[in-house]
């Protein structure tokens, strides 16, 4: 399994990261037994898959306690990145001994804030949150001071565009990474945000490598695919049915025509979209790692030889070309929840 420095860090992350998500189940993914994530973190580790991707937030942080009780025994093995909200800014200490105690671990070797520090984002968060919120500089000067306690091995951000990154890297602490949602489906990152990191030496995980499952090719029409995982800008607001709250008419035609185009690809290279979708991330020079889920063994064999799956030069392009449809809808803003005109990321 090929692996990447991360930053200027000396740690080196897998070219696919499992995310952790689904782990310790919840409304939003269903049931996720122990078991399941117990089977998908040891064979990640024994395929040479080193990292792992949780936060406070996802189910509650069962998804912490899970992935916990799965690294029991092999912690030096792996790579555990975790993140807290912008909602917590100005608490990220008490946060990160939270994340510690339910992870059952002694340090995280990244740790990040999930989104900027905004109204928009921390509303998303903590709708009634009424303290005022710290400053950027503030902010990651307590991140600073957990890496200079041992606590955390490297500092991250999740969701910040070159505008928001420009303010933490003039602060003169060393960030290592941007974890940014990227794929076939969602591009808008190749606008300013990866040359700003490429430049800046600041490595890139992408977040949705799979599109929740567009890109495995589980979903043949945008009726086939449950409501709340459909409230991106993807898909129309309608169809999120009260979980949407972009407004926009999203771009369902786009991209279920870019989906069939793509499968035939794959099936004429003969591997699954899955992994040429994995594949195409890869080949991305400013891609250093992506977040995959799988649920159980099998997805995670699926998944994992794309690692090893190299597209030609021609293929990349034609791909390129084919989603091209899909990110001139969208735009280049990437916060895919929220209306273009009200983004997070700036």
């Amino acid at each position: 399994m090929k692996k990447v420095k991360l930053g200027k860090s000396g740690i080196e992350v897998s070219a696919m990261t499992i995310g952790c998500w689904p782990f310790g189940g919840g409304e939003y993914w269903g049931e996720q037994s122990q078991k399941d994530v117990d089977n998908v973190v040891h064979a990640a580790l024994d395929m040479g898959i080193n990292t792992f991707d949780t936060a406070e937030l996802y189910n509650n942080g069962a998804s912490e306690i899970a992935l916990g009780k799965a690294l029991k025994g092999r912690r030096d093995e792996a790579i555990v990145i975790s993140k807290t909200g912008p909602d917590n800014a100005g608490h990220v200490r008490e946060h990160c001994l939270e994340s510690l105690k339910r992870l059952g671990m002694d340090y995280l070797d990244v740790y990040m804030l999930h989104w900027p520090i905004n109204k928009l984002a921390v509303k998303h968060f903590n709708s009634n949150i009424s303290e005022a919120l710290p400053t950027i500089e503030e902010a990651y000067a307590q991140l600073d001071a957990l890496k200079k306690e041992g606590l955390i091995r490297a500092i991250g951000m999740s969701n910040f565009g070159r505008k928001q990154m420009e303010e933490v890297v003039c602060s003169g602490i060393q960030i290592d990474v941007n974890e940014m949602a990227y794929n076939i489906l969602s591009r808008a990152i190749e606008a300013e945000i990866a040359p700003y990191c490429l430049k800046n030496n600041i490595s890139i995980i992408g977040a949705m490598g799979l599109q929740q499952g567009l890109l495995a090719g589980i979903y043949k029409t945008p009726d086939e695919v449950p409501a709340n995982q459909a409230h991106s800008r993807h898909y129309a607001n309608e169809r999120g049915k009260g979980t949407s709250r972009h407004g926009e008419a999203g771009a369902e035609k786009e991209m279920f025509s870019t989906i069939e185009q793509l499968q035939k690809i794959a099936d004429d290279l003969h591997v699954h979209i899955a992994q040429l979708s994995i594949a195409w991330i890869l080949k991305k020079p400013f891609m250093a790692s992506t977040l995959v889920g799988s649920r159980n063994v099998e997805e995670l064999k699926i998944n994992s030889e794309a690692c090893s799956l190299e597209i030609s030069d021609e293929t990349e392009a034609l791909i390129d070309k084919i989603s091209q449809p899909v990110w001139d809808v969208l735009g280049s803003s990437p916060d895919y929840y929220e209306n273009r005109s009200e983004s997070r990321i700036f």
